[in-house]
């Protein structure tokens, strides 16, 4: 940051900034003003797998990365699996909730055309019939 502002470099609020925070949050703070973007709290997590178990998670994993691009990480990839796990598992269950967080997830990928697209299914006028029932 010193670097990309030069003269501008405001030093004294970066330092009392890292003085005061968290190293976390320092870290989630810094990489927000270099790519504007603001980042997550993270946790490693660990699991015990068995060697059997190891082909099919890899295997899962990657065809998630082919799915949703090579430069998305193991952890958003396993994230993504789960999703559509659960979506799947909320039509048993009837939680629309979990249903439509799902659907939003899903839905980050699509292009702005693809979103239109999608939208506008759901936005032309049906006419109910008889005992059929259409969602508007």
């Amino acid at each position: 940051m010193a670097r990309r502002d030069g003269q501008e470099f405001d030093c004294a609020t970066w330092l009392h900034k890292a003085r005061e925070m968290p190293k976390e949050e320092f870290k989630r703070e810094v990489e927000k003003d270099l790519t504007g973007k603001e980042t997550e709290p993270w946790e490693i997590v660990y699991f015990k797998f068995y060697k059997s178990q190891i082909p099919v998670i890899e295997q899962a994993i990657e065809t998630a990365a082919l799915m949703l691009g090579t430069d998305k990480s193991r952890g958003y990839c396993l994230e993504m699996i789960c999703a559509d796990f659960l979506a799947g598992a909320s039509l048993d269950n009837s939680d629309p909730e979990l249903l439509l967080q799902s659907i939003a997830r899903f839905a980050k990928f699509l292009s702005i055309e693809q979103k239109q697209a999608f939208v506008a299914q759901f936005s032309q006028k049906e006419v109910v019939t008889g005992s059929e029932e259409i969602i508007l």
